[in-house]
């Protein structure tokens, strides 16, 4: 999509270090044309600052679509693993704060990546542990604000 420019919009991945967003920015650019540049790209702002949580994010999204899934589950682990480490949170998803309502940074992208791992392990044949990670997010976030639900009813089609 372009701007009144003509130029590409960018992605918003909130506050981000200048460099980092850019190579971000040049990786969602190039993932369209070349997947290996865009994953070289998204691995270089991690090795960067691997305190960044958007470049997990980049990369366990891209592997996931590319059907990459033991990369996308081992970059999302990771990329949960830091965001609780930033919240203050327990490594034990079962653990964590109960019915998070409105919680935005690192404990979001926790909840997030708990679903996208939820998804990811549902893809992967992995049933009973994606249905765990939905029992601790059915408590987490029973609003389902971070869209939980709908990997929910995926596993629910597939008995």
């Amino acid at each position: 999509m372009e701007n009144l420019f003509g130029q590409a919009e960018r992605i918003n991945f909130g506050a981000l270090p200048p460099e980092i967003d850019d190579l971000l920015q040049r990786g969602v650019a190039a993932y369209r044309h070349d997947r290996a540049t865009a994953d070289r790209l998204f691995r270089q702002a991690l090795s960067q600052k691997p305190s960044e949580l958007a470049p997990y994010y980049c990369l366990y999204k891209i592997h996931t679509y590319m059907g990459s899934l033991d990369v996308a589950a081992e970059v999302a682990a990771e990329g949960l693993k830091e965001a609780v480490k930033q919240a203050g949170w327990s490594e034990n998803p079962s653990e964590w704060p109960e019915s998070i309502l409105g919680y935005d940074g690192p404990g979001r992208f926790a909840l997030y990546t708990l679903k996208a791992l939820s998804f990811i392990e549902l893809r992967r044949g992995n049933r009973e542990v994606a249905l765990a990670f939905l029992d601790i997010l059915s408590r987490k976030d029973p609003s389902g604000s971070v869209g939980w639900t709908v990997v929910g009813e995926l596993a629910n089609g597939i008995e």
